[in-house]
Parts: C-alpha cells; sequence; structure tokens
C-alpha cells in the first residue's frame, strides 16, 4: 500500500524535513509513504478562487487515479489515534493507495474538500504547515504500531 501525502508548500525549516525523514524510513515495506509537495500559487493580487483553482490543478495532477482522498480540513471529522489506526486498516484491506492533501495557506478549494472521500482533521488547533506533515507522518506511524502490535505506543 502506498500513502501519499501531497502538500501544497515546498519550502520546510530543516527541523521538518529532519523529522519527516526520521519517520519516513521507520514504515515497513508494506506500507509506502511518500510526499509530494506542491507549488503554492502566488498571492499577488488574485482572487482566492484563482488561488484555490490553480493549487487544486496542482493537487490533482499529484495524485495517481484511483487513489482515495482524504482532505486534510478544519472542518473535518476529528480523529483519534486509535481512530486512525482503523483507518489505516481499512484502507490497507481495501487495497487501494491513499492520497492525504494538505492544503496551502488559505487551505483547500471547496470543491475539492467536498469531492474527497472523506475529510478529517488533525487538531482543533491551528496549525503551521510544515508542523501538520510531521504530525500526520508521526500519527500515521503511530497508528501502523498500533495495528502492527509494536511497542511504540502504549496506552
Amino acid at each position: 500500500m502506498r500513502v501519499l501525502i501531497v502538500a501544497v508548500g515546498q519550502r520546510v525549516p530543516d527541523w521538518a524535513q529532519t523529522a519527516w525523514d526520521d519517520y519516513a524510513k521507520r514504515f515497513p515495506f508494506e506500507i509506502k509513504v511518500e510526499l509530494k509537495a506542491v507549488k503554492t500559487e502566488p498571492r499577488a493580487s488574485k482572487t482566492l478562487d484563482t488561488l484555490f483553482a490553480a493549487e487544486r490543478n496542482r493537487i490533482e495532477a499529484a495524485i495517481p487515479k484511483g487513489c482515495r482522498i482524504v482532505a486534510l480540513d478544519e472542518r473535518g471529522s476529528p480523529l483519534t489515534t486509535m481512530a486512525l489506526a482503523g483507518k489505516l486498516k481499512d484502507w490497507q484491506l481495501g487495497g487501494t493507495d491513499v492520497a492525504l492533501v494538505i492544503g496551502g495557506p488559505d487551505g483547500l478549494d471547496p470543491a475539492f474538500k467536498q469531492a474527497a472521500h472523506e475529510r478529517i482533521r488533525l487538531s482543533d488547533l491551528t496549525l503551521p504547515h510544515a508542523f501538520a506533515r510531521v504530525l500526520l507522518i508521526e500519527q500515521l506511524y503511530r497508528a501502523w504500531s498500533i495495528n502492527a502490535n509494536h511497542p511504540y505506543h502504549r496506552e
């Protein structure tokens, strides 16, 4: 199974890249986690609709056909770590690759969010985009560890 994280924004601080790399290498061979960073549309004197359309086109181009699309959205369904572990197991059993999509500074195009297979939120807090990437991959690793009875997660 492949988990593709599509994130708007190409530059992240070194600490975020280091953390991403650390978690990405921990996954077993049966789950391949990849990051596809897509360009943020320049904000200079453009309407929000224009920005959303440009970023949506880049996001859709980065997602392979047939992927289950999960939009990260501040108004998405709340999720516990245990619930994410259940979703990860369902996604694996479903046999379909999954694309988890993190929007840009203005979020995701409303029509894109509506068309996604599901919408989830990582937190009730507002998170910097670099931190959201790290939190997401860490929670995916934790979800895998729960499903594998690995001691990383303790309750």
